[in-house]
């Protein structure tokens, strides 16, 4: 699969070397292109420059910028990305722990808006850079799910893919219009983790007991 990425932070950093790994040709683009040059050429990419050709390259773009930026290049380029599907994994996280976006569109759903042409998908948003880098994501045996939101059938099955070649499983969360959960419930984990020093996997009980007490074999 042929994937532009739109920056060259920590998350594109992670992801991105996850993908090249995979056998994914992996465009880096960058605002700032000899940051984009660095990190290409040291995790093995297909190519380097601006964030123009990213956006062209891939069949699949990552949007790893901040929050609020990621509209705003989106909507400049968007006639590259037309027809293609965008992973949004931004978190509308501000001071305080609190939710940019309370009371309106999702990040999500902004990147939709600002490129009607694309398929906009969220996934990779609740966990920390650090996670994505692990090969695999597994713990206490188990792999780590990924909830996916978005439309579409083609979209759904290309951030599938990518999830799986991370390492990780998979699983609906419903349309783009549900986007807006992933994001909340990432605020509330980050909160958990950071500043309560609680551990956010304890928070729901094993899935047999998650609709009432399970059946015991007599």
């Amino acid at each position: 699969m042929k994937i532009g990425v739109l920056g060259t932070g920590n998350m594109a950093d992670a992801l991105a070397t996850q993908w090249v790994r995979a056998g994914h040709e992996v465009f880096i683009g960058g605002r700032n292109e000899q940051a984009a040059r660095k990190l290409a050429t040291r995790i093995g990419a297909a190519g380097h420059g601006g964030l123009r050709a990213a956006a062209g390259f891939g069949e699949v773009v990552l949007v790893a910028l901040p929050y609020g930026v990621g509209a705003d290049v989106v909507k400049e380029h968007q006639s590259a990305l037309s027809g293609k599907v965008l992973l949004d994994c931004a978190n509308p996280i501000g001071p305080g722990f609190g939710l940019l976006t309370e009371g309106g569109p999702s990040a999500a759903v902004r990147l939709a808006e600002a490129a009607p042409g694309a398929h906009v998908v969220k996934a990779f948003n609740i966990c920390h850079e650090s996670v994505w880098r692990r090969t695999p994501p597994v713990f206490d045996g188990q792999p780590l799910t990924v909830p996916v939101c978005g439309d579409g059938e083609a979209a759904l099955a290309r951030i599938h893919e990518l999830v799986r070649d991370v390492g990780c499983e998979p699983v609906a969360g419903g349309g783009l219009d549900r986007a807006g959960l992933l994001e909340a419930t990432a605020l509330l984990f980050i909160w958990l983790w950071v500043a309560e020093r609680a551990d956010a996997r304890a928070v729901a009980p094993p899935l047999a007991y998650a609709t009432g007490q399970r059946a015991e074999s007599a």
